[in-house]
């Protein structure tokens, strides 16, 4: 029960990591906030843990605002924030146009970087922290992402950025980046790598695109929220400014090496 008496503030955490976050968050004895835009995502996620809802924008101020008001008159206090809340941004460079930047910019980005500002006064006063869900898309480049690439570094400046300026102020913040993970948003890029190679199932896909990874499979996002949790527990009370891998080994790989394993 290492979260007895803590509460979080999870965005996007109607669905895949941030679900899977929120029930593993109350199974070690706390208490969740979910934020995100889809009322009855939430809800479903919400309802048997006993969590509260906050329906707004993570990257709204005003929405941030008001979740933490209903954080403070429910539990008065905040002890963790998981920065979950992200989308896509596809396309390269040249494609893509300016509104499909600020959207990749906004969904990705901005969300972190204003629920972190905002929920930050109480993270001082609990002496709390932060977990920020970047990717490995944040370490490396995939074919035509730029949007999701550039973001997903930049959310692992923000995590170093904040880790020395608070710190000092008794506040940790580490990100987090997994690989291919078995969610709704994943299964659509299964869809499309289905459609592409002429496969049948979206285990098929998934098969194709974690090949040369190590272990061989995708992660399941309870994986995910099992090292979330670790970093966002008093387990990791050292850990500051981190940036931690759940990705099966795949960045372990050296890829001018691949031609001797096909």
């Amino acid at each position: 029960m290492r979260f007895e008496g803590k509460v979080a503030l999870i965005t996007g955490g109607g669905t895949g990591i941030g679900a899977a976050i929120a029930r593993r968050f109350v199974a070690d004895g706390g208490k969740v906030v979910l934020m995100g835009r889809r009322r009855d995502k939430l809800e479903a996620v919400a309802a048997p843990l006993d969590g509260v809802v906050a329906v707004g924008d993570a990257g709204n101020a005003n929405d941030v605002k008001a979740a933490l008001a209903q954080i403070r008159q429910r539990f008065g206090r905040l002890d963790v924030l998981i920065a979950n809340a992200g989308g896509h941004g596809l396309g390269p460079a040249a494609t893509t146009d300016d509104a499909s930047w600020a959207e990749a910019l906004h969904s990705n980005l901005t969300t972190a970087f204003v629920c972190v500002r905002e929920c930050l006064p109480d993270l001082i006063e609990a002496r709390g922290n932060a977990v920020v869900v970047s990717s490995i898309a944040g370490l490396f480049a995939g074919p035509e992402v730029v949007g999701y690439v550039t973001t997903k570094h930049a959310l692992i400046g923000l995590t170093r950025s904040v880790a020395r300026d608070y710190g000092p102020k008794g506040v940790r913040i580490n990100a987090l980046c997994p690989g291919w993970v078995r969610t709704a948003m994943a299964d659509e890029q299964m869809d499309v790598i289905r459609q592409k190679h002429g496969l049948q199932t979206t285990d098929e896909a998934y098969a194709l695109v974690t090949r040369h990874v190590p272990l061989r499979r995708p992660a399941e996002a309870q994986e995910v929220a099992n090292v979330a949790c670790f970093l966002a527990s008093s387990e990791a009370s050292m850990m500051s400014g981190s940036v931690v891998v759940v990705d099966g080994g795949s960045s372990a790989v050296d890829l001018p090496t691949l031609a001797f394993a096909d």
